[in-house]
């Protein structure tokens, strides 16, 4: 019973440890309440932005009842004209009676007249006779409407189908993210690809840390976030995003990682959110790519394998397979071990007066030679 109890306890715990603001595949995990009633109607003022925004199940079930909701209210106001003029099927009609609309004797007649009308059909079974005055009016407010809907349903359609959003599907991170030494500083590594060719036009890159702090008077503050500058060789602007890039954060005494260890590390309760902002060649439209890495995810003493390569043909190939993966490289247990060695090796070397050059062998003379002797 007791481990049954454990396997129920441990999974929440897990949970609790795990949560974060921003999903691995950069939605935001976030709920708003008690919001008050009357700024539910912003949504509403907001309409265009609110459709674009919904599921397509939502626009889908939009597109539907439009349209045949439209058909259905016209064919209602159709029916009401031809049962005002006596049009139906069962009624009293006098000699040289003349029809509103030609073959509507009924709903269902009204309702396929109402389709052919709004989608411009045009079967010829049943047309406008040009007696009642009012079927003028109504056809061409049935137009209008008509084209009203179709324009506002393709807008919404091929807005969502155009969001930046789905250009930042083909951009991805590395599921884990790094600690080792890179040219000479102790450095933080993520990857992050372009799974297309087209690239992304004035890619920037950084990072929040969001943890939760306590001020000097006792405040809490949640989410506290604090700024984590990334780069790589070329810089952290504009970058040249047509294959696998790796950013690197140098961990100094501006770092908020500075005082980690490899065993406090795991036990640290903070996310690293990381964006990627660029604009997308072919369409022009901005775009924000974002990951979010807990402590859990953070490997203290590994380093990325390569993934670039030269094929034969002389063509670059780049193997995705080892995109996140990681080998275990020698790593100064913490920064200040690593600060600690750097300046023990500087001090040896002052004391030497010089610098060893390995170059050169020392041997023993035993004989001496007179160098002026012929």
């Amino acid at each position: 019973m007791f481990q049954l109890l454990q396997g129920h306890l441990q999974p929440a715990a897990h949970r609790t440890r795990k949560s974060r603001l921003v999903t691995k595949d950069g939605r935001c995990n976030i709920e708003f309440g008690n919001i008050e009633y009357s700024n539910h109607f912003a949504y509403l003022l907001d309409f265009w932005t609110t459709f674009v925004e919904i599921r397509w199940r939502f626009v889908l079930l939009l597109f539907v009842a439009s349209f045949t909701g439209s058909w259905f209210i016209f064919s209602l106001l159709w029916y009401w004209i031809a049962k005002s003029n006596g049009d139906l099927t069962g009624q009293n009609r006098t000699d040289g009676h003349v029809q509103c609309v030609d073959n509507v004797n009924g709903l269902t007649t009204a309702f396929l007249y109402s389709l052919e009308t709004q989608t411009t059909i045009g079967y010829g079974g049943r047309a406008l006779t040009g007696h009642c005055a009012g079927t003028v009016a109504l056809i061409i407010i049935q137009s209008l409407i008509g084209v009203f809907i179709n324009c506002f349903m393709c807008g919404v359609i091929l807005a969502k189908i155009s969001l930046p959003k789905k250009r930042a599907k083909t951009v991805t991170f590395s599921d884990t993210a790094v600690i080792c030494l890179k040219k000479g500083s102790l450095c933080l590594l993520i990857r992050v690809a372009n799974l297309r060719k087209t690239l992304l036009i004035g890619s920037q890159i950084y990072g929040k840390l969001l943890r939760t702090t306590t001020t000097a008077d006792d405040e809490t503050i949640i989410l506290d976030q604090v700024d984590i500058d990334f780069t790589v060789d070329a810089g952290k602007d504009n970058l040249f995003f047509v294959c696998p890039l790796t950013l690197y954060h140098v961990i100094n005494t501006s770092s908020p990682f500075y005082e980690l260890s490899a065993d406090s590390l795991p036990q640290q309760d903070f996310e690293l959110v990381v964006f990627l902002d660029g604009m997308a060649e072919s369409t022009s439209s901005a775009c924000q790519v974002r990951t979010s890495y807990v402590p859990q995810e953070i490997k203290w003493g590994y380093s990325f394998l390569p993934i670039i390569s030269r094929t034969k043909m002389g063509k670059y190939h780049v193997d995705f397979s080892n995109f996140s993966k990681s080998v275990r490289v020698t790593t100064p247990h913490c920064v200040h071990c690593f600060e600690t060695d750097s300046d023990q090796r500087k001090h040896n070397n002052q004391e030497k007066g010089g610098i060893d050059n390995l170059g050169f062998q020392v041997i023993d003379i035993h004989d001496s030679v007179d160098v002026t002797k012929m």
